[in-house]
Order: C-alpha cells, then sequence, then structure tokens
C-alpha cells in the first residue's frame, strides 16, 4: 500500500474547498493545500479540514502545479482542483490502485455541473486528466493554459474507474468572465509560439465549426439549455481568442548582436 498526498491549488476558493477536502478523507494519507494569498475564507476552512496548507504566490499554472508537487510528503500524488469532488467508486479506485501500484499515473474521468445540469455531452464528458501519478516518473508541463501532467517516455497509464464531479459555472455570467480571462491569456499564449497569424478562417470559420461540431456532432443538444450555452459560449471563446491575438502588440523587434 503506497502512501498518497492529495494537493489541490486555491486561490479564493471558499465556496468550492470544503466538498473537496470532505471526499479526499478517504483516499489521503496526506493533504497540502497550496493557496495563492486568499483574501476569502479559503485557509481556514482547509485548516478545519486538517490540510497542511503553503502560502506561494501565483506564477502560472505550470509552476504552480510543480511547486505543490514538489511540496508533497509523498512520492504519489492525486492532484485535484478546488472545484472537483471524488464520488465513492472513484474513491474505491485510487483505493485500489494505491493497494497494486502498477503504472506510472492513472486517469480520471470528470463530470461537470454547468448552472445544474449534468453535461455528458458536447466533448466535455469522460473528459479525462491525469491526476494521479509518481512524481518521480513526470512533471507538470505548457505555458500559460492547458497545463497537463507529462510522464517520461516509456511510462505506462492506468485508468480509474468513476467519475470526479466538477463543479464549474454556476451562472452563465460566471462562465463568460471566465472566458474573457482565459482567451486573453490564450492568445498571449498562441503568441509567444509564433502563431500571431489571423485570418477570416480563424474568426469566421473556426468559432461556425466549434459551434456545430459541439452542438450537433458530439451531441451537446442532448443537454438542454446547458448545451446550447456551453456551445455558443464556447464558439465565442474561439472568436476571442483569434480577435485578441489580432489586436496584440507586435513582439519587439531582436537585438542586434
Amino acid at each position: 500500500m503506497v502512501s498518497l498526498s492529495v494537493v489541490v491549488i486555491t486561490f479564493n476558493e471558499e465556496a468550492n474547498i470544503g466538498r473537496c477536502l470532505a471526499a479526499v478523507a478517504a483516499v489521503a494519507d496526506e493533504v497540502l493545500v497550496v493557496d495563492s494569498c486568499s483574501t476569502d475564507r479559503t485557509v481556514e476552512i482547509c485548516r478545519q479540514y486538517g490540510a497542511r496548507v503553503v502560502q506561494h504566490a501565483f506564477e502560472g499554472y505550470v509552476e504552480q502545479k510543480n511547486f505543490a508537487t514538489a511540496q508533497a510528503r509523498h512520492d504519489y500524488v492525486l492532484q485535484l482542483d478546488a472545484d472537483e469532488v471524488l464520488t465513492p467508486e472513484l474513491q474505491q479506485s485510487i483505493r485500489a490502485a494505491k493497494a497494486d501500484w502498477q503504472h506510472a499515473g492513472y486517469t480520471l474521468a470528470r463530470l461537470t455541473n454547468y448552472c445544474g445540469t449534468w453535461v455528458r455531452h458536447g466533448g466535455w464528458y469522460p473528459d479525462r486528466k491525469l491526476r494521479l501519478y509518481d512524481r518521480r516518473l513526470g512533471s507538470w508541463q505548457g505555458l500559460l493554459l492547458h497545463e497537463r501532467y507529462a510522464l517520461v517516455p516509456g511510462q505506462t497509464i492506468g485508468t480509474l474507474a468513476g467519475d470526479a464531479l466538477h463543479y464549474s459555472y454556476d451562472s452563465v455570467e460566471q462562465h463568460v468572465s471566465q472566458l474573457n480571462r482565459f482567451t486573453s491569456i490564450a492568445a498571449a499564449e498562441l503568441a509567444l509560439r509564433g502563431r500571431r497569424r489571423v485570418t477570416l478562417f480563424h474568426l469566421l470559420l473556426k468559432p461556425l465549426w466549434k459551434f456545430v461540431h459541439g452542438y450537433f456532432f458530439r451531441l451537446g443538444w442532448l443537454d438542454g439549455f446547458a448545451g446550447l450555452c456551453i456551445a455558443g459560449i464556447s464558439a465565442w471563446g474561439v472568436f476571442l481568442k483569434f480577435a485578441k491575438l489580432r489586436t496584440l502588440p507586435a513582439a519587439p523587434p531582436a537585438s542586434a548582436a
């Protein structure tokens, strides 16, 4: 039986962190929260659940998650977001993995709650993520957004049964607000990658395809109003990302040697 550190990064998560930590008690040998100087009751709630809290200024998702992983007391780590909750079936799968660890990492499925509706279509489920891992065999990678845990070449990945319940957005307003922030980050990341060319294809056809693909081909319409909101706002997000990229200042020329 391996010992497991459950690691969560937080910033002003008082509405979510309690149910997250309550659910990990069944699998954790240590609960570590790395907090980015929250101004609400996040830290107080974490300590009520017996979590060890480390304060660390936020430098980026990849940097924060690598820092948090390094602070864990055990090499086997389950990394969760504050708005995720382990179901009993997933708890049992994690306990089974601890008792007979066979892979460098394990993926889990996320079932997202959008404004009170559990979303099972539109490409939002099962949304598998590698979250349970041996930290000696990988690291968090990425630029500004879409961080992922990458294992060293040649390692195997297992799958866990059960879902992590992901409480994403309580309102359309919250979704749009976060979309505005994330599209700014995504545009900056594209610029860092040198992908600055923006055409009508990016501004018109890619958003249209995003809607059609999610709502019709991935059956988002089966999720009712939630599916329509997700498809429409996701398409708008594609437009915003490229529109923001188009209006970013040009990179300064490299200095002469």
